[in-house]
């Protein structure tokens, strides 16, 4: 069920402050207030969708949200060369205004997950059938505001008391330790676990809402982020055995990146952000909370970001060489292509005449002699086909801005099984449930089973796990710049080097020359190739915090990104290794 907006969320901005009233003035008693709303189920309702809508703004997942983790990989590079440029380099200044949109958006939805949360404790007979599931819905949603704030700026406020608001010093809210609010994430998704229903459900429970198996699956998420692999080792069997709904493998991988109801919220899915479809889109852009219009288009502009400048897209990220080539080393078992390869990248192969919509780059029919559509009409680059219609053939001009209608799915159960995958090899080393895991994602690919006696160490199956299956099946989505951070690739110089040699790039209009492999070896005799994890500064694998914040607000400080500092000491403090960087093809 598509979730549409409501204006409630207006009246509860961080900022907000009220005027003192006139207590001469007539008051309406049936307008709606701030101390009238919220005391019935029908209230907290229209509030849990207005949280559900903060989650679809340009700084949370419609845009800069969700682009500035991939764009902070080393699957992806800015191929504009200027917008997301700082943020691809990894030193982004903390005066640029961009940093502040994911805060501004997630700070939003906190506060009305905290105003929804304040109610639900009332005593009163209309709220105490729903209650469970509007309670749920809240903390899973604050959940993974907190989860994105974290992983990006380290140190946030933590805020869970709507009182906080009432008072000037409450909403200058002092820094939170990292591991002070990764314990809120945590406490967050496992009480959301135990409120909600599971998509077995039916209706809206299998149509868009969060679940008890998305509250699962994000607190498996958040425990990994801290090493806890036993315990959200647990957690993923849990999933895997359905105790949480029942999940499975799409067969056809493209259904998880095209819109419409025959493949949005489908099996596969535990979680996804929710757009209107091709068709049914209005004509405003609305890129911050703060705008109310009617007529707003309620789709994302990922694809805008991806499409290539030729379809009239704003071609600013690209796909790295490292991951084209890494989908071209293995074949299937009948000796074709990796299928995942045609919805990841745009490229023309002459494997894909015949297969789902054939070569084509939106309505543009490729051919041989055409080669390859570049990103960047300058600069080049291979083109993302990821979350946009580049192969659907739906249309032949991209219509930038919020408007493309396919759902951007947050959580798969592809991830669950690589998740869990991880964490068997993390405690138990390489075993055949492991690369059972493992497997049963390749077979959707065709791919040749994995075995396991090719993998004598947990740090061999590891590197499998984290540079070839997860780039392969998550190749270009939110998630991979969180995980460089967990896995403590910023903190180990072999680790460093590997991201360099993955993220060169060559900047080129020639197509011929974006497909063949680039070496970082050649940077500094080939004039064409780039690297930005060379202008990677300590501390900058987050986001600064942004210097305006910190100007309004006396009680904040920055973070390891403001002040340049190493977070290899908090790393090792914990005890967390940084698996050493094995070749695979020894």
């Amino acid at each position: 069920m598509k979730l549409y907006k409501y204006s409630l969320a207006c009246m509860l901005g961080l900022g907000l402050l009220t005027s003192c009233a006139d207590r001469l003035e007539l008051v309406n008693p049936n307008q709606q207030t701030s101390g009238t709303f919220g005391y019935t189920a029908d209230d907290l309702e229209e509030s849990v969708i207005a949280a559900y809508n903060h989650i679809r703004m340009e700084g949370s997942y419609a845009r800069v949200g969700y682009t500035i983790d991939i764009t902070r990989s080393d699957e992806v590079w800015n191929s504009s060369q200027v917008w997301y440029l700082s943020f691809d380099d990894l030193n982004v200044p903390f005066t640029d205004e961009i940093t502040f949109w994911p805060w501004r958006e997630w700070y939003y939805t906190i506060n009305v997950c905290n105003f929804i949360l304040s109610r639900c404790d009332e005593d009163d007979s209309q709220l105490a059938e729903n209650m469970k599931y509007i309670k749920g819905q809240a903390l899973f949603l604050r959940g993974l505001s907190y989860y994105n704030l974290v992983g990006y700026y380290q140190n946030p406020p933590l805020i869970t008391d709507y009182e906080t608001y009432s008072s000037l010093e409450g909403l200058y809210g002092s820094n939170s330790t990292y591991d002070e609010v990764l314990d809120q994430v945590e406490a967050d998704f496992k009480e959301a676990m135990s409120l909600l229903p599971s998509r077995d459900k039916g209706g809206q429970w299998a149509g868009g809402r969060a679940t008890c198996g998305s509250a699962a699956g994000y607190y498996a998420r958040a425990l990994m982020v801290r090493h806890k692999f036993s315990e959200a080792l647990t957690v993923l069997e849990d999933i895997i055995n359905k105790k949480y709904g029942t999940y499975r493998l799409m067969d056809n991988y493209g259904d998880n990146f095209r819109e419409g109801s025959a493949y949005e919220n489908n099996d596969e899915s535990l979680f996804e952000v929710q757009y209107l479809d091709y068709g049914s889109q209005g004509t405003d852009d609305e890129w911050t909370p703060v705008n109310t219009s009617p007529n707003a288009t309620q789709g994302h502009a990922i694809e805008s970001n991806l499409a290539p400048g030729t379809f009239s897209g704003w071609a600013d990220l690209a796909a790295s060489p490292w991951l084209y080539q890494l989908f071209k080393a293995e074949r299937t078992k009948d000796g074709g292509l990796d299928p995942r390869l045609y919805w990841t990248l745009g490229t023309y192969e002459n494997e894909w005449e015949g297969f789902e919509y054939g070569n084509v780059a939106y309505s543009k029919e490729l051919t041989a002699a055409d080669k390859n559509i570049i990103t960047h009409n300058d600069n080049g680059g291979i083109p993302i086909a990821k979350n946009t219609n580049f192969r659907t053939g739906l249309y032949s001009t991209v219509t930038t801005g919020l408007r493309c209608g396919i759902n951007l799915r947050l959580m798969r159960y592809s991830d669950v099984l690589l998740r869990a995958a991880e964490c068997e090899n993390e405690v138990n080393g390489p075993t055949e449930k492991a690369i059972g895991w493992i497997n049963e994602v390749r077979s959707r690919a065709d791919l040749p089973d994995l075995k396991l006696e090719d993998f004598d160490t947990a740090d061999k199956l590891f590197e499998q796990i984290a540079n070839v299956e997860r780039p392969k099946e998550f190749g270009c989505e939110f998630g991979r710049g969180f995980d460089l951070i967990r896995w403590g690739f910023f903190y180990d110089s072999g680790r460093l080097q590997q991201l360099k040699e993955h993220s060169t790039f060559r900047r080129s209009n020639d197509p011929d020359k974006l497909l063949t492999p680039v070496s970082y070896n050649n940077i500094s005799s080939d004039s064409e190739l780039k690297c930005p994890f060379d202008t990677y500064l300590p501390g900058h694998e987050f986001l600064p915090i942004y210097q305006t914040v910190l100007n309004n607000n006396p009680n904040l400080k920055g973070n390891s990104a403001n002040y340049g500092t190493d977070n290899s000491t908090y790393f090792q403090e914990k005890g967390w290794t940084v698996r050493p960087v094995v070749n695979l093809g020894e």
